[in-house]
C-alpha cells in the first residue's frame, strides 16, 4: 500500500503532542499499560541502566546508547529494539526545555512473538548470531500503532479489551519489518540466540552464584567454547563480565534505593572483597560508589523524583 508522504513526521507530531501533555515537566512516567512508558529529558545526563527487552521509539531529539560493547546513534521516528537483558549506558543530546527530547516504549513480550512465530511461514536462517538489539528507521504503520496506544489512555475503559491487540500488532509488524529476523532467533526455541537469551535469564536470577562455563554450556546445550563464543556474539560480553556487571547495577540499587554502604552491597552481590567491589564499581560507573550514590540522589531530588 502506498503511504502519503509526510505521513510519517505527521504521525510523530501527535505522538509529540500527547507526550508533552502528559509530560509537561521532564521525567518518565510508567502507565502500568503492557509496560507502556513516556519519557521527557531536557538535558544530557549520562544514565547506566540495565535493558530488560523492550521496544522503544524516539519522537524527538538524539539518544546515543552504549549496550555492552556496540554503539548505537539514533533520533526522531527510529525504533531500538533489545530482545536480551543487557548493560546499559546512554545520554541524550540536542535536548532542552524548548525542545525535549522524547521517547516512548513498550516492554518487549517473548510469548506473543513466540505465538505470532507459529502462525508464520519459516523464516530463512539468520546466520550469525548477533548482538540482541537492532535500531532502525520506524514504519508508519508501527508509529501509528504507538499513537492508537497512546491515545488510548483517555479511554481507561477500553484499555482490557484493545492494548492486547495493538500490543500483538506493534510485535507483528516489527516481526515483519527489518528487525523481525534476529527478533525470530532470539524468541525461537532451539536457535542459539534463544539458548543464550534463556542463559541471561537463568544469570539474572543466579547471579550472586559463583560462574561455571562448563555448567552454563551444558544448560545451553553448546560446548564451552561455542557457548562462549555465541554468548559473547549476542552481548558482546563474557559470561564472567556480564555477571559481574549484573552484581554491579544490583548493587547500586541496593545502595541507592536500600541504603546500603559499599561493604553491604559488595557482601549482597556476592563480592568477598570490598576493595576489588569499588576498584570494578568505578571502573564500571565512572566514580566510586559513595561519591556516585550521592550524586544519583541529588539529580533524582532535582528531577522531582524521575529517573
Amino acid at each position: 500500500m502506498q503511504r502519503a508522504p509526510g505521513e510519517l513526521e505527521s504521525i510523530n507530531e501527535e505522538l509529540k503532542k500527547s507526550i508533552l501533555r502528559r509530560l509537561p515537566q521532564p521525567g518518565e512516567w510508567r502507565s502500568g499499560v503492557a509496560g507502556l512508558s513516556l519519557v521527557r529529558r531536557e538535558d544530557a545526563n549520562r544514565l547506566h541502566t540495565f535493558y530488560t527487552p523492550f521496544i522503544g521509539v524516539t519522537i524527538q531529539g538524539v539518544k546515543h546508547t552504549v549496550l555492552g560493547r556496540e554503539e548505537y546513534h539514533y533520533g526522531a521516528c527510529h525504533c531500538f529494539v533489545t530482545g536480551v537483558d543487557m548493560p546499559s549506558e546512554s545520554y541524550v543530546s540536542a535536548a532542552s526545555p524548548e525542545e525535549p527530547f522524547l521517547a516512548l516504549s513498550i516492554d518487549l513480550n517473548r510469548t506473543v512473538i513466540a505465538d505470532l512465530i507459529a502462525g508464520m511461514p519459516p523464516a530463512p536462517s539468520p546466520g550469525d548470531e548477533k548482538i540482541g538489539a537492532a535500531v532502525e528507521k520506524i514504519s508508519p504503520k508501527v508509529l501509528l500503532a504507538f499513537l492508537r496506544f497512546v491515545t488510548l489512555l483517555d479511554e481507561p475503559d477500553e484499555i482490557p479489551i484493545v492494548a492486547p491487540i495493538l500490543v500483538r500488532e506493534i510485535h507483528h509488524r516489527l516481526l515483519l519489518g527489518p528487525q523481525g529476523g534476529w527478533l525470530r532467533s532470539v524468541c525461537s526455541l532451539g536457535t542459539k540466540s534463544n539458548h543464550i537469551a534463556r542463559i541471561i535469564s537463568w544469570l539474572r536470577d543466579n547471579f550472586r552464584a559463583p560462574l561455571h562455563v562448563n555448567e552454563l554450556a551444558d544448560m545451553a546445550h553448546m560446548s564451552p567454547s561455542a557457548f562462549f563464543r555465541h554468548f559473547k556474539q549476542v552481548t558482546t560480553l563474557s559470561p564472567l563480565q556480564y555477571q559481574k556487571t549484573l552484581r554491579l547495577y544490583e548493587a547500586r540499587r541496593l545502595m541507592l534505593t536500600q541504603g546500603l554502604d559499599a561493604t553491604g552491597a559488595a557482601y549482597d552481590v556476592g563480592y568477598e572483597s570490598t576493595t576489588q567491589f569499588i576498584r570494578e564499581y568505578k571502573r564500571q560507573f565512572g566514580e566510586p560508589p559513595l561519591r556516585h550514590i550521592t550524586r544519583l540522589r541529588a539529580e533524582t531530588t532535582a528531577d522531582g523524583g524521575a529517573q
